[in-house]
This record gives structure tokens, sequence and C-alpha cells, in this order.
């Protein structure tokens, strides 16, 4: 049975889901989510054995509306068996609030359960790339700064603040200048003969305060020149790839 999200509350109704197909598409039946679930967790897909503690799953549907889009799993192990969850409205309903009470801006889904047997279903979410990222967590609604995340392999990671930013300038989607001066003429020889740079390096590389290191980076990644890596530890910015 495959619904979609749009009985939210006017005031909280999220953008239009992007024209694009998901990254992975809903498993139609059991074989289809088998051959789905052997491919093991990544960039795209994550498994939860139930929608327990949903406060934190929502940080993987955040993860995935702030990355590429993915879909999300309940009732499947890590160790990828299939046992399924015996009371699916009752995950489904605690999913959906919890998405509702805890995403920042709303996030547009769609999602269907998948018979495991007579009595368990596997739930399956599928999460577009968001038009309105960055996306946050937002554990108190008295508080509404709350936390983005994005998804880096087979896990979901707080955004750092670059990251934010670059979502934040690609939503508004402006022709981006900038100047060529000594600092970036100092990041391109850097960037010729090393793989990435961080905003530390980059910061001690060009004798600059951080904050305008960091600047300069998101600028010249809005602007394609470089892209974002993002990283548990600390962000990697790279030359962009050059369209062939």
């Amino acid at each position: 049975m495959l619904r979609t999200r749009a009985d939210l509350p006017s005031s909280s109704a999220p953008g239009p889901v992007p024209p694009s197909p998901s990254p992975l598409a809903l498993p139609a039946d059991y074989k289809a989510l088998k051959a789905l679930v052997r491919q093991g967790e990544g960039m795209h897909l994550e498994f939860k054995l139930k929608a327990a503690h949903p406060e934190k799953i929502v940080r993987e549907i955040v993860a995935f509306a702030n990355a590429q889009g993915g879909l999300l799993l309940v009732g499947v192990g890590d160790d990828k068996s299939i046992p399924g969850v015996k009371f699916a409205d009752e995950d489904e309903y605690i999913l959906t609030r919890a998405i509702t009470k805890y995403c920042h801006p709303a996030i547009a889904y769609t999602y269907q359960k998948i018979a495991v047997t007579d009595e368990r279903d596997v739930l399956a979410l599928s999460i577009q790339p968001s038009p309105d990222r960055p996306h946050y967590v937002v554990d108190n609604p008295a508080q509404p700064a709350g936390k983005a995340y994005v998804r880096v392999k087979d896990r979901s990671v707080q955004a750092s603040r670059e990251v934010r930013e670059v979502l934040k300038g690609e939503r508004k989607g402006r022709n981006v200048r900038f100047g060529y001066g000594e600092k970036e003429k100092l990041l391109m020889q850097y960037l010729a003969d090393h793989p990435y740079v961080t905003v530390g390096q980059f910061a001690t590389l060009a004798n600059i305060p951080r904050q305008l290191a960091s600047r300069t980076l998101v600028l010249l990644v809005l602007a394609s020149v470089l892209k974002i890596n993002p990283d548990e530890a600390e962000d990697r910015f790279s030359l962009a790839d050059i369209p062939g």
C-alpha cells in the first residue's frame, strides 16, 4: 500500500517533491525487499529494527533530505535479517508523528508497508533530496535552533557550519561571483599538490582568520570551483569535477 504524506497541516506543509526519481524506489513486494536488503546499508539506505526512539530515527530522514535522498526500512536488522514489525500501523503512526514534530522545515516523503508474514510487515519510507534544505532536527519546539544532519557513506552525521551554509546557498540558487586574490591563489596552488584542504589548513596557509577561510571555501563551493566532502572529524574541500 503506497501512500504520500500530503496531509500535513498547512502551517508545516513541505515544499514540492522534486520531480527527479528517488535514489532508491520503494520495493514493490517481499522479493524486491530482499534484493534491496542484500545491498546493505549505504549512502541511500538505512535499516532500523523497530521504531523505538523515533526522535533519533528522524536524524536519518533529515540526513537523506539534506543529501541525495534515500530509503529507510523499519523492521530490518543491521545483520540484514528481515523480521518485520508486528504492529506496523502503530510504528507508522509513531514515526510520522515524530517526523512532523521534530523535522523543520517539514519533509515530504512517501511510504508503504511490505508484508513479511501474515502478521509482520516492513515499513519503508522514501525521502527525496529536498529543495528546502537544510532541514533540522528540533528536539524542543520552544527552541527552534536544531541540528542539521547529512549522509556520509552509511552514517548520518551532524552537518558542519560550512555544509549548512552551502545548503542554504544552493537553495537560494544565486549566481555566485568571487574575486581571485592572493588567498585564492595560495589555495589553488595548494590543491594542485594535495587532494584536499580543511578550513583550518586553509586559514593557516593563507594566514587569515578561520571565519574568513570558512566563508571563502563556502563561496568557492557555491561557485562550483570546489566541492565539499562532509566528514565526522572535519570537512574536506577538493577541486570540483570538471564536466566531461
